[in-house]
């Protein structure tokens, strides 16, 4: 893979990441209600504008990564977000990591290691 393309993926996977982390904090904001109040609430939050802005240029990003990389490569590789998301979760939202998990990302890991090298 040359370096403008891992530059690529590695973008994609951070924005992506991103996104679901400032999703995650707006969805752990105090909130005043429920129902509608809660969701009119949410949407106000400037973390979902972080989010959706994110998700753009995430969407940007993966776009191009596609039209250089055969799909099934790209998904291989794209999957790698599960363990940057089961990370960041752990170390910034206090969500539990146990050895199932562990193992689970291990394997991931392994996986897009071995599809990336493949290639």
């Amino acid at each position: 893979m040359s370096t403008g393309l891992l530059l690529l993926w590695l973008s994609n996977i951070v924005f992506d990441t991103l996104g679901q982390l400032l999703f995650k904090a707006a969805a752990m904001q105090e909130h005043p209600s429920q129902g509608l109040a809660y969701w009119l609430y949410i949407i106000k939050q400037p973390y979902i504008l972080g989010g959706i802005l994110c998700y753009l240029l995430e969407f940007l990003l993966w776009l191009a990564f596609l039209a250089s990389v055969p799909l099934s490569l790209a998904v291989l590789l794209g999957s790698i977000n599960i363990v940057t998301l089961m990370l960041a979760g752990h170390f910034l939202f206090a969500e539990r990591l146990g050895s199932w998990r562990i193992l689970g990302m291990l394997l991931v890991a392994s996986g897009v290691a071995l599809s990336g090298v493949g290639s």
